[in-house]
Formats: C-alpha cells, structure tokens, sequence
C-alpha cells in the first residue's frame, strides 16, 4: 500500500475554451505547468464526449463516443507520471437534457462547449505509474 505526505503547493483555476477537446487541453496545461502530482475537478458542459470503461476480462479500456450536449454532473481526477510524463486521469458523469446519465474514463474527443477547472498541485515525493501483473493497469508503484 502506498502512503504519501503531501501538501497544497498551488491552486490553479481556469476555463477552456468551446470546442476544445478536454483532456488534450488539461494536459497541455499540466504539462505547461509542468504539474506532477495534483487533483483535478471540472463543472460545465459539453457537445459530444468520449467516455469509455476497463474490461477487467479482456485487459483492455473500451470507449464510446456519444454526440449530444451534456452536463459535466461530475469529473474528478488526479494527476501522476506516466511514462515519464505528467499524467491526467480523470473519470467524467454526463446528464443530458432528460437528466439520464453515463459515466466513466475520460478519452480524448471530448469536446467543450463550456468548462471551468480547478487544479489542485501537490508537494512530495512524485506519483510514478508502473504496469502492474494483475491488472495490467499503470498503477501508482
């Protein structure tokens, strides 16, 4: 099990702009700020969004793209190394117009139609994801 002392380094606050794809821009911002661990909470909306789930069978993430304007209910993440990169991994709840939702991992393809973030930067010993035998996930080593 992995413990970690950390501490509130910095709190960065912003908006992305429409029709950006929302994890390609957080993580130029995470990668601009040069962010290595951190925690990430976004509220808006979108106009199509990719979201997908691990198959805990077949080891292996599947996505679906769903193209119609949604509410960000939630999206809440966190940022480590991955690959010697910073790295956002963010979990999203979409509400459409009926207040249905769907959830799950965040992928690229998501575009904005208006999002605010908060990003909360951590001090202490980096986060680094390594491949782990069971799951085959990166997890936190």
């Amino acid at each position: 099990m992995l413990f970690d002392k950390s501490k509130v380094k910095k709190v960065y606050m912003g908006r992305l702009e429409n029709q950006d794809d929302l994890l390609e821009k957080i993580s130029e911002f995470i990668n601009k700020k040069k962010i290595k661990k951190g925690f990430i909470s976004i509220v808006g909306a979108v106009s199509e969004a990719t979201i997908g789930y691990y198959d805990q069978i077949k080891k292996e993430y599947k996505s679906k793209t769903i193209k119609k304007s949604m509410e960000i209910v939630s999206a809440t993440g966190n940022i480590s190394i991955n690959n010697n990169e910073p790295f956002p991994h963010i979990h999203i709840v979409l509400a459409d117009k009926t207040l249905n939702t769907v959830a799950g991992h965040l992928f690229p393809g998501t575009k904005i139609f208006a999002a605010e973030f908060t990003i909360i930067e951590f001090t202490g010993k980096d986060l680094i994801r390594k491949p782990d035998a069971i799951t085959k996930l990166n997890l936190w080593g």
